[in-house]
Protein backbone atom coordinates (compact mmCIF):
# COMPACT_ATOMS: atom_id res chain seq x y z
CA UNK A 1 0.00 0.00 0.00
CA UNK A 2 1.29 3.47 -0.95
CA UNK A 3 0.12 7.23 -0.28
CA UNK A 4 -3.46 7.74 0.14
CA UNK A 5 -3.26 11.52 0.11
CA UNK A 6 -0.98 13.91 -1.88
CA UNK A 7 -1.34 17.79 -0.97
CA UNK A 8 0.54 19.85 -3.48
CA UNK A 9 1.77 23.25 -2.62
CA UNK A 10 3.02 25.35 -5.58
CA UNK A 11 5.80 27.30 -3.82
CA UNK A 12 4.55 31.73 -2.96
CA UNK A 13 5.53 34.51 -5.62
CA UNK A 14 9.14 34.71 -6.40
CA UNK A 15 11.21 37.38 -7.52
CA UNK A 16 11.54 36.00 -11.07
CA UNK A 17 7.78 35.46 -11.31
CA UNK A 18 7.62 39.47 -10.65
CA UNK A 19 10.49 40.07 -13.01
CA UNK A 20 8.76 37.93 -15.31
CA UNK A 21 5.35 39.53 -15.61
CA UNK A 22 7.55 43.10 -15.79
CA UNK A 23 9.48 41.84 -18.69
CA UNK A 24 6.26 40.46 -20.62
CA UNK A 25 4.37 43.88 -19.55
CA UNK A 26 7.27 45.87 -21.07
CA UNK A 27 7.89 43.50 -24.52
CA UNK A 28 11.31 42.39 -23.14
CA UNK A 29 13.01 40.07 -24.75
CA UNK A 30 14.91 39.02 -21.36
CA UNK A 31 13.95 38.60 -17.88
CA UNK A 32 16.71 40.32 -15.24
CA UNK A 33 16.87 38.04 -12.59
CA UNK A 34 20.07 37.96 -10.63
CA UNK A 35 20.47 34.47 -9.54
CA UNK A 36 20.42 31.12 -11.06
CA UNK A 37 17.10 29.26 -11.02
CA UNK A 38 17.91 26.96 -8.25
CA UNK A 39 18.53 30.19 -6.06
CA UNK A 40 15.69 32.42 -6.72
CA UNK A 41 14.17 33.63 -3.37
CA UNK A 42 10.33 34.24 -2.77
CA UNK A 43 9.64 38.41 -2.86
CA UNK A 44 7.62 40.32 -0.10
CA UNK A 45 4.22 39.31 -1.31
CA UNK A 46 5.58 35.38 -1.43
CA UNK A 47 6.52 35.34 2.12
CA UNK A 48 3.39 36.42 3.13
CA UNK A 49 1.36 33.78 0.91
CA UNK A 50 3.69 31.47 2.60
CA UNK A 51 1.91 32.48 6.08
CA UNK A 52 -1.21 32.77 4.91
CA UNK A 53 -0.57 28.68 3.86
CA UNK A 54 1.11 28.34 7.41
CA UNK A 55 -2.31 29.30 8.95
CA UNK A 56 -4.01 27.06 6.68
CA UNK A 57 -2.11 24.45 7.74
CA UNK A 58 -2.27 25.06 11.10
CA UNK A 59 -6.72 24.51 10.78
CA UNK A 60 -6.52 21.48 8.45
CA UNK A 61 -3.04 19.55 8.63
CA UNK A 62 -3.67 15.97 10.43
CA UNK A 63 -1.86 14.93 14.19
CA UNK A 64 1.76 15.94 14.34
CA UNK A 65 4.33 13.97 13.37
CA UNK A 66 2.20 12.29 11.11
CA UNK A 67 2.98 13.92 7.74
CA UNK A 68 5.15 12.86 5.16
CA UNK A 69 7.29 16.27 4.02
CA UNK A 70 9.15 16.67 0.86
CA UNK A 71 10.14 19.41 -1.39
CA UNK A 72 11.66 20.67 -4.23
CA UNK A 73 15.52 21.70 -3.97
CA UNK A 74 14.88 24.95 -4.99
CA UNK A 75 15.21 27.84 -2.77
CA UNK A 76 11.71 29.28 -3.52
CA UNK A 77 9.91 26.01 -2.26
CA UNK A 78 11.96 25.33 0.52
CA UNK A 79 11.29 28.58 1.50
CA UNK A 80 7.51 28.51 1.14
CA UNK A 81 7.91 25.35 3.42
CA UNK A 82 9.73 26.55 5.47
CA UNK A 83 7.75 29.16 6.67
CA UNK A 84 4.48 27.38 6.20
CA UNK A 85 5.68 25.30 8.58
CA UNK A 86 7.11 27.71 11.44
CA UNK A 87 4.06 29.74 10.84
CA UNK A 88 1.92 26.94 11.54
CA UNK A 89 2.94 26.44 14.97
CA UNK A 90 2.78 22.78 14.58
CA UNK A 91 5.58 20.09 14.10
CA UNK A 92 3.58 17.66 11.07
CA UNK A 93 6.32 15.70 10.66
CA UNK A 94 10.01 14.78 10.54
CA UNK A 95 12.45 17.40 8.62
CA UNK A 96 11.13 17.97 4.67
CA UNK A 97 12.94 15.48 2.55
CA UNK A 98 14.87 17.94 -0.24
CA UNK A 99 14.54 15.95 -3.47
CA UNK A 100 15.72 16.87 -7.30
CA UNK A 101 12.49 15.24 -8.81
CA UNK A 102 10.64 17.88 -7.75
CA UNK A 103 12.63 20.45 -9.36
CA UNK A 104 10.95 22.97 -11.57
CA UNK A 105 10.93 22.50 -15.36
CA UNK A 106 14.41 23.15 -16.43
CA UNK A 107 14.00 25.35 -19.82
CA UNK A 108 17.76 25.11 -21.22
CA UNK A 109 18.23 27.31 -23.89
CA UNK A 110 14.64 29.51 -23.04
CA UNK A 111 15.84 29.92 -19.64
CA UNK A 112 15.52 33.91 -19.06
CA UNK A 113 13.90 34.53 -22.22
CA UNK A 114 10.16 36.04 -22.47
CA UNK A 115 7.87 34.94 -25.37
CA UNK A 116 8.72 37.66 -27.58
CA UNK A 117 12.14 36.90 -26.65
CA UNK A 118 11.91 33.47 -27.63
CA UNK A 119 10.02 34.51 -31.28
CA UNK A 120 13.00 37.39 -31.63
CA UNK A 121 15.80 35.52 -30.64
CA UNK A 122 15.70 31.75 -31.39
CA UNK A 123 12.60 31.84 -34.28
CA UNK A 124 13.83 28.09 -35.32
CA UNK A 125 13.15 26.42 -31.58
CA UNK A 126 9.71 28.61 -31.75
CA UNK A 127 9.04 26.85 -34.55
CA UNK A 128 10.02 23.74 -33.25
CA UNK A 129 7.97 24.27 -30.24
CA UNK A 130 5.26 25.02 -32.17
CA UNK A 131 5.29 21.98 -34.27
CA UNK A 132 5.91 19.50 -31.72
CA UNK A 133 3.53 21.29 -28.86
CA UNK A 134 4.33 21.72 -25.56
CA UNK A 135 4.08 18.21 -24.19
CA UNK A 136 6.88 16.70 -25.97
CA UNK A 137 8.85 20.24 -26.54
CA UNK A 138 12.43 19.76 -24.84
CA UNK A 139 14.54 22.89 -25.56
CA UNK A 140 18.28 22.32 -26.22
CA UNK A 141 19.33 22.05 -22.43
CA UNK A 142 15.65 21.73 -21.17
CA UNK A 143 13.57 19.34 -20.58
CA UNK A 144 9.66 19.03 -22.01
CA UNK A 145 6.60 18.10 -19.73
CA UNK A 146 7.37 14.19 -20.46
CA UNK A 147 10.67 14.46 -19.00
CA UNK A 148 9.23 15.63 -16.15
CA UNK A 149 6.09 13.15 -16.31
CA UNK A 150 9.06 10.51 -15.67
CA UNK A 151 10.80 12.40 -12.45
CA UNK A 152 7.16 12.53 -10.59
CA UNK A 153 6.66 8.25 -11.75
CA UNK A 154 9.84 7.88 -10.20
CA UNK A 155 8.76 9.66 -6.85
CA UNK A 156 5.20 7.89 -7.05
CA UNK A 157 7.14 4.62 -7.77
CA UNK A 158 9.44 4.99 -4.40
CA UNK A 159 6.42 5.86 -2.24
CA UNK A 160 4.38 2.63 -3.66
CA UNK A 161 6.97 0.30 -2.71
CA UNK A 162 7.27 2.04 0.91
CA UNK A 163 10.70 3.69 0.13
CA UNK A 164 9.67 6.29 2.78
CA UNK A 165 7.44 4.62 5.70
CA UNK A 166 5.84 7.80 6.59
CA UNK A 167 4.43 7.71 2.63
CA UNK A 168 2.98 4.71 3.83
CA UNK A 169 0.79 6.18 6.43
CA UNK A 170 -2.85 7.62 6.40
CA UNK A 171 -1.79 10.94 6.60
CA UNK A 172 -0.96 13.27 3.46
CA UNK A 173 2.74 13.24 1.89
CA UNK A 174 3.13 17.33 1.55
CA UNK A 175 5.04 18.40 -1.08
CA UNK A 176 6.21 21.79 -2.06
CA UNK A 177 6.98 22.09 -5.68
CA UNK A 178 6.20 24.24 -8.93
CA UNK A 179 3.41 24.56 -11.04
CA UNK A 180 4.68 22.88 -14.09
CA UNK A 181 5.56 19.94 -11.10
CA UNK A 182 1.85 20.04 -9.69
CA UNK A 183 0.58 20.11 -13.27
CA UNK A 184 2.29 16.92 -14.64
CA UNK A 185 1.50 15.14 -10.95
CA UNK A 186 -2.20 15.75 -12.08
CA UNK A 187 -1.11 14.20 -15.09
CA UNK A 188 0.47 11.06 -13.84
CA UNK A 189 -2.41 10.84 -11.15
CA UNK A 190 -5.55 11.08 -13.44
CA UNK A 191 -3.69 9.05 -16.31
CA UNK A 192 -4.69 12.05 -18.37
CA UNK A 193 -3.73 12.13 -22.23
CA UNK A 194 -1.27 14.06 -23.42
CA UNK A 195 -4.86 16.22 -25.34
CA UNK A 196 -6.23 15.94 -21.84
CA UNK A 197 -3.52 17.80 -19.78
CA UNK A 198 -3.45 20.39 -22.36
CA UNK A 199 -7.20 21.24 -22.21
CA UNK A 200 -6.93 21.69 -18.73
CA UNK A 201 -3.67 23.93 -18.66
CA UNK A 202 -5.76 26.06 -20.75
CA UNK A 203 -8.31 27.06 -18.79
CA UNK A 204 -6.69 26.19 -15.07
CA UNK A 205 -3.21 27.81 -13.26
CA UNK A 206 -1.42 26.96 -10.44
CA UNK A 207 -2.19 30.14 -7.89
CA UNK A 208 1.11 30.66 -5.76
CA UNK A 209 1.25 29.28 -2.25
CA UNK A 210 -2.44 27.27 -3.33
CA UNK A 211 -3.20 23.51 -2.21
CA UNK A 212 -3.74 20.86 -4.88
CA UNK A 213 -5.35 17.09 -3.27
CA UNK A 214 -4.89 14.19 -5.05
CA UNK A 215 -6.72 11.30 -2.92
CA UNK A 216 -6.85 7.24 -3.17
CA UNK A 217 -8.46 6.04 0.31
CA UNK A 218 -7.17 2.31 -0.07
CA UNK A 219 -3.71 3.22 -0.98
CA UNK A 220 -3.51 1.98 -4.26
CA UNK A 221 -5.22 2.34 -7.75
CA UNK A 222 -6.36 5.21 -9.10
CA UNK A 223 -6.19 8.98 -7.88
CA UNK A 224 -8.72 11.52 -7.86
CA UNK A 225 -8.26 15.28 -7.99
CA UNK A 226 -10.22 16.77 -4.46
CA UNK A 227 -9.11 20.14 -4.43
CA UNK A 228 -7.00 22.34 -7.79
CA UNK A 229 -5.39 25.19 -6.60
CA UNK A 230 -7.23 26.04 -3.72
CA UNK A 231 -5.91 29.49 -2.19
CA UNK A 232 -8.97 30.23 -0.13
CA UNK A 233 -6.29 30.29 2.80
CA UNK A 234 -5.05 33.97 0.91
CA UNK A 235 -7.42 35.55 0.02
CA UNK A 236 -9.53 34.74 3.72
CA UNK A 237 -6.27 36.71 5.09
CA UNK A 238 -6.65 39.53 2.33
CA UNK A 239 -2.87 38.70 0.78
CA UNK A 240 -2.50 38.99 -2.96
CA UNK A 241 -3.77 36.01 -4.81
CA UNK A 242 -1.12 35.52 -7.62
CA UNK A 243 -0.75 33.31 -10.84
CA UNK A 244 2.23 33.82 -12.38
CA UNK A 245 1.87 31.12 -14.66
CA UNK A 246 5.31 29.34 -15.45
CA UNK A 247 4.80 27.82 -19.00
CA UNK A 248 2.64 30.24 -21.31
CA UNK A 249 2.85 28.06 -24.40
CA UNK A 250 -0.44 25.38 -22.83
CA UNK A 251 -2.28 26.27 -26.03
CA UNK A 252 0.15 24.95 -28.05
CA UNK A 253 -1.05 21.44 -29.68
Amino acid sequence: MGARELWLFRHGESVANVAAAAAERAGSDRIEVPFRDADVPLSELGVRQAEALGAWLADNAPAEGTASLWTSPYRRAIQTLSVALETSGRALGDPPRIDERLRDRELGVLDLLTSHGVDRLLPDEAARRRWLGKFYYRPPGGESWADVALRVRSLLADFDAGADAAADAPAPVMIAAHDAVVMVFIYVCLGLSEGDLLDFAQTHVVSNASVTRLVRPSGTGPWTLEAFSHDEHIRETGVPVTEHAGDKDADIH
